[in-house]
């Protein structure tokens, strides 16, 4: 199979020409999106307030787990830093 590349000065036939686009463009950008009505979540969540309680846990629980890791590191640090200590003071001996 031979490709032949198209040169410059060669018109596409009109078949080929590309369509003007950009009238579909200007419309996408110009139409205000319309407002989906709610789903069920929503309805249940937003009015009364019940989205901000399950976001104050949802980072209640980050706020947690971030503090465990924090807490279990400096331990194992202090664990390795004593580990360190009692085995330069064995070889001293």
């Amino acid at each position: 199979m031979t490709i032949h590349p198209v040169r410059p000065n060669t018109a596409l036939p009109s078949s080929q020409e590309r369509p003007d686009t950009t009238a579909a463009y200007d419309s996408t950008w110009t139409e205000q999106p319309t407002t989906q009505p709610p789903d069920a979540l929503e309805r249940m969540m937003l009015p009364n307030g019940k989205i901000y309680v399950v976001l104050a846990v949802v980072l209640i629980i980050w706020v947690g787990l971030i503090t465990l890791l924090v807490r279990t590191d400096r331990k194992i640090d202090r664990l390795e830093r004593r580990l360190d200590d009692t085995g330069s003071e064995n070889e001293r001996e």
